[in-house]
């Protein structure tokens, strides 16, 4: 295998890790009450560190990524967050189960602007690359749910971290043995389509990222909300139809996949077309669909959900996308955190929204409901997108 395939294939394998990893707790959770003796609306908030670590890490991350080395950061990632999953696995009260989740999350942060603007600096065609980037992660969403579901009812919910940790131990350990060492900063990026795109301007630059802020905070709100109720959702409303955490965790991976359709779709579509255009669609399924899976029941549920994931997963291609188009290469892996680091403060206001909506506001009727206005917003904001270049253009100094 050639280096830079190498070096991609590992930058994928991250993304699955680096889902994988943070979403075990969404499924393991619903077997853990016995341990500690609290309920699902108890439980989920201790979470939240996580995800504040999660957003908060990404900008020491990047900064470090653009001024050190963003193969040796991506290091830091496998292994740290592999460690902090086995700790979390071996932790005996509330409170300890809270600081490891929190760890795992500030190391966890580290992939998202590391890896996507490693990503960026090392694929020959833009869109493409984004976009099965993309699947990856997706099947780490996706394998969160079906492995974690498996490993609660064969194992406990225990094992479910630490299986996941000893392999990304296993993965960064392979990773330093067989990708060398990259300069510090990213070349800009190319594709065929890069002689054909202009360069934006400043004011389109200023436009696109205030649009991608609100697209980010929206959007980071809907999907975190969106992944970590869909087990217990699915729980109760297939509650006839679901027999086991196992069978649970099937369908639950079922839909998320169906997102990696989105990706893989989205990634060929930033290669040919404006962003703009292949926004537009993706933010108007959003708020519909969020609308649908309030109110249904049993497997009608199953189409409206499968529809929001992929809008969804949709978006995160076009947020990629919009800032491999929009920042300079010297500052992107800066500009990738500051971006992570708004979706995922957003995503951590999303577990105690989650747990007081179900909890005592009208369960997961109210609770999507609230997110449809989240949709709404992202659609107002990509009508405003500006509308011409791809992603893979000249790229202007920020």
């Amino acid at each position: 295998m050639a280096p830079q395939s190498r070096t991609l294939a590992f930058i994928n394998l991250a993304h699955l890790l680096d889902h994988l990893l943070m979403l075990v707790f969404p499924t393991a959770v619903l077997g853990m009450g016995p341990t500690f003796g609290l309920d699902f609306a108890e439980l989920l908030p201790l979470a939240t560190g996580g995800f504040i670590a999660f957003g908060a890490g990404s900008l020491p991350a990047g900064w470090l990524a653009d001024r050190w080395n963003r193969r040796d950061m991506l290091a830091v990632f496998f292994l740290g967050s592999g460690l902090a999953a086995i700790l979390t696995g071996l932790v005996q009260s509330p409170w300890q189960l809270a600081g490891a989740l929190t760890l795992l999350g500030l190391f966890a942060a580290i992939y998202h602007p590391v890896g996507t603007a490693l990503l960026v600096d090392t694929a020959p065609r833009l869109g493409r690359a984004i976009g099965l980037n993309g699947v990856w992660g997706n099947v780490g969403v996706a394998g969160a749910a079906l492995l974690t579901g498996t490993m609660v009812e064969l194992a406990g919910w225990r094992a479910a971290f630490i299986l996941p940790g000893l392999a990304a131990i296993a993965a960064g350990l392979a990773f330093l043995l067989l990708v060398p060492r990259q300069p510090a900063a990213g070349r800009p990026v190319l594709g065929p389509t890069a002689a054909a795109a202009a360069a934006p301007s400043r004011a389109a630059v200023k436009r696109a990222f205030a649009i991608l802020a609100l697209t980010t905070l929206a959007g980071g709100v809907a999907f975190s909300a969106t992944t970590v109720s869909m087990p217990k959702l699915f729980q109760e409303r297939l509650s006839d139809l679901v027999a086991s955490p196992a069978t649970l965790g099937l369908i639950v991976a079922a839909v998320f996949l169906f997102g990696a359709v989105s990706q893989l779709i989205v990634g060929r579509w930033i290669d040919r077309l404006s962003l703009r255009a292949v926004f537009l669609p993706l933010a108007l399924v959003q708020a519909p669909c969020l609308l649908a899976v309030a109110f249904a029941q049993g497997w009608l549920l199953l189409l409206p959900a499968a529809g929001l994931m992929f809008g969804l997963f949709g978006q995160v291609t076009v947020n990629d996308a919009l800032v491999a188009r929009y920042a300079s290469a010297g500052w992107r892996g800066r500009i990738y955190a500051l971006r992570y680091l708004l979706s995922f403060t957003a995503s951590a206001s999303a577990l105690p929204l989650v747990a007081w909506l179900h909890g005592g506001a009208g369960g997961f009727a109210a609770t999507f409901q609230v997110l449809a206005l989240f949709g709404l917003a992202v659609l107002a904001a990509a009508l405003f997108l500006p509308g011409g270049g791809r992603a893979a253009a000249p790229q202007p100094a920020v």
